[in-house]
């Protein structure tokens, strides 16, 4: 399974990208309410994240990377911590992530795929 195809069917399912062409049509960007869901279905599958950029109307704001807090992208203490800290400074924010899946996953999300169609 491609990286692509398992955001769509597993992290962004059910969610609205906001991306409405202020960036690359590959990243999609969510709501604060959205991306605290992104946050908590990574975390469940064990996917890290490298960065978290929020914008405002369209303009970008910031980036904070997992470096910045000295944790592993995986580690939800960072992302946990990043989210909240931009939530304090500014509402309404929409965000988007550069995340880490590892292949045994995608791999792993491939072999049930096809074993259900089997």
């Amino acid at each position: 399974m491609e990286k692509t195809e398992f955001f769509e069917k597993n992290i962004f399912l059910n969610l609205k990208n906001l991306n409405d062409g202020f960036d690359s049509d590959s990243i999609p960007y969510f709501s604060e309410s959205d991306f605290e869901i992104v946050l908590e279905r990574i975390e469940k599958f064990g996917i890290g994240i490298y960065e978290i950029k929020p914008r405002l109307e369209g303009d970008f704001l910031d980036v904070k990377v997992n470096e910045d807090y000295r944790k592993k992208a995986t580690d939800p203490k960072w992302y946990k911590r990043a989210f909240s800290d931009f939530k304090k400074q500014q509402p309404n924010l929409i965000y988007s992530g550069r995340y880490k899946v590892s292949d045994r996953l995608l791999n792993r999300n491939s072999t049930v795929s096809d074993e259900e169609v089997s």
